[in-house]
């Protein structure tokens, strides 16, 4: 096993284990300068290099990053890992964060946080693949499972891998409700159902952070309070045209639910999303910036004294990809960034997600406009998570350790049972399944060798006994490249992608296997194909496996499949399952 570095101790009282936290919190916030607080208000991304050395001034990426800047320089101690890279180079990069802050004047260690990486989703914005880690169905196919037990199993799982490479808070679980078919964050969700999600929220936060928060623990940060799902016409407020919230159906409490669940099984975390509610009682502006919502609902009436970090870049606009983003300051694009900032905090927010501008918080207090105070409030909550995580102890990882536990074999056979069980068979005409013996094969978007372990592969579909087609949900292509990623728009197929898949259906009895990351419009595919299966995320032996009998498929759908765009334009964006006369409903879901 590898040695770590012993932690720094010059004596001081937060320094002193035996001491009880608040009374080190203390100790440690009367020392800190304005400057020093300010750094720790601010959680932003960072990368590294694929060795595990890190990233400075200079260096290409998707944005550009200065790693000794902002530790030493800034203060920062909060970061979130953007890319995916080895686990023993994570952890050695870890370890020289750590390093590296224990170097700054009051040794305050980092906290490395991360966006969902165990599943098939590839969104920088939102989420990485699994890589490494063991690789799980996506939210939503935890959700068709409707098992509180497995989704604990998947959040423990999530939690000691983490543990390995030093990540300490996940940007997660999302427990928005899919309310809007169109809305492109769906498959982080656990689908419509709000009794659902609560009870799967109370699951996985207790699987990451165990019966109470500790240093064997990753703290969870929920998202989006207080509900990202009603975007008008679905789409999505990390952009201009998206920023408006809606609630034709009067639905604004059931969306709630959920994170009341969350806040009772004690998640440490929240994240407001970027939505700009129109037509409520609400302020008019982004939730990160309402006081009404953050400290009005969520502090006062709900009752949640954790940490509340806003989603990312609400202060600043930024060149993404080369390319001009503005900040999501919703209802407040005509405010400089100081006063951004300060609406902020004013609101009640504990920390600047996405934000390297801890210089606004040190001008607002000097110019009096934010008293000091103000911030060792939100100090306070910060950094008692670093004590009660045991980072000011304990911040290094074992860097061999990580090899052994990140993508383990029981991991991993775990994440690919939950797979399986998760696919949703939808139609099975004719009994086509199981298939039976060694047919011929005809597939598209299937990896060849996987698919001969299971029949022989023909090119031609009309020589073949059965055929399987795997499909994604459609959406319309976005020109600017990182709104490419968040897959939005219309979800039926266009005539000149629908008629290949229905020649494809004519030619042979077909399988069509469909990666549901949205509500998808699929009326004619359904009449034709053969059979019908639903997927959340999962391997191609995953699917065949399913399709010879080898697993059964036990999902069922976690939202209803509309019949038509124009149902889905005729639905209320809040109100669950909303469109007429759908083509499978909520719940669906055969068995073999």
């Amino acid at each position: 096993m590898a040695s770590t570095p012993a932690v720094r101790n010059e004596g001081h009282p937060y320094q002193n284990p035996e001491l009880p936290v608040e009374h080190r919190v203390e100790d440690l916030l009367a020392r800190m300068t304005v400057a020093e607080k300010a750094g720790q208000i601010f959680h932003t991304m960072l990368a590294m290099k694929p060795d595990g050395t890190t990233v400075e001034k200079g260096d290409p990426g998707m944005v550009e990053l200065d790693t000794t800047h902002m530790l030493q320089g800034q203060f920062m101690t909060h970061f979130n890992l953007l890319g995916t890279y080895e686990p023993v180079a994570m952890a050695r990069w870890q370890n020289t964060l750590q390093l590296m802050a224990a170097d700054t004047r009051l040794g305050i260690p980092v906290t490395l946080s991360t966006d969902p990486r165990h599943a098939f989703t590839d969104n920088v914005g939102a989420s990485f693949g699994a890589g490494a880690f063991s690789a799980w169905p996506e939210p939503l196919g935890l959700a068709a499972l409707r098992d509180p037990h497995l989704v604990y199993e998947f959040a423990d799982t999530v939690r000691r891998e983490y543990l390995a490479v030093g990540f300490r808070v996940a940007l997660h679980p999302q427990i928005d409700l899919a309310t809007e078919p169109r809305w492109s964050r769906q498959n982080g969700t656990f689908g419509s159902d709000a009794a659902l999600t609560s009870q799967l929220v109370r699951a996985y936060v207790r699987g990451l952070q165990g019966d109470k928060l500790g240093r064997h623990s990753v703290s969870a940060m929920v998202k989006h309070f207080p509900g990202g799902g009603p975007q008008k016409d679905g789409e999505d407020p990390h952009f201009p045209h998206g920023k408006e919230q809606v609630y034709p159906g009067g639905m604004r409490d059931l969306h709630l639910e959920p994170f009341k669940a969350a806040i009772a099984a004690g998640c440490a975390q929240m994240m407001p999303y970027y939505g700009q509610p129109v037509g409520t009682d609400w302020e008019e502006v982004g939730f990160g910036f309402s006081k009404d919502v953050v400290q009005g609902l969520l502090r006062d009436r709900l009752g949640f004294d954790g940490i509340v970090c806003t989603d990312w870049g609400l202060i600043y606009g930024a060149e993404i990809f080369g390319e001009w983003h503005d900040a999501r300051a919703w209802g407040l694009e005509s405010l400089s960034e100081l006063e951004r900032a300060a609406r902020v905090l004013e609101a009640g927010c504990d920390q600047f997600g996405g934000e390297a501008c801890p210089e606004l918080v040190v001008e607002l207090v000097a110019s009096g406009r934010i008293p000091e105070h103000r911030l060792d409030t939100s100090l306070r909550r910060i950094l008692r998570e670093k004590f009660v995580l045991g980072l000011f102890d304990a911040p290094y990882v074992d860097v061999d350790g990580a090899a052994e536990i990140v993508g383990r074999a029981d991991f991993t056979e775990a994440g690919a049972r939950a797979q399986r069980r998760s696919l949703t068979l939808l139609t099975n005409k004719g009994r086509t399944l199981p298939a039976t013996g060694r047919p011929k094969l005809y597939v598209e978007n299937v990896e060849t060798g996987t698919a001969s372990r299971y029949g022989e592969v023909v090119a031609d579909p009309t020589q073949a006994d059965l055929a399987v087609l795997r499909l994604r949900t459609p959406h319309e292509p976005r020109a600017n490249r990182f709104e490419s990623f968040f897959h939005s728009g219309r979800l039926d197929f266009p005539e000149e992608e629908l008629k290949p898949i229905l020649d494809l259906l004519d030619s042979a009895p077909t399988v069509v296997c469909i990666n549901l990351e949205r509500a998808a419009v699929i009326p004619e595919i359904a009449e034709r194909a053969a059979v019908l299966i639903a997927d959340y995320g999962a391997s191609d032996s995953a699917v065949l496996d399913v399709v010879f009998g080898r697993a059964k498929p036990e999902g069922s759908l976690p939202f209803e499949l509309p019949r038509s765009m124009a149902a889905v334009e005729a639905s209320r964006p809040d109100v669950p399952n909303d469109t007429a006369d759908p083509l499978f409903a909520y719940g669906t879901g055969l068995r073999l």
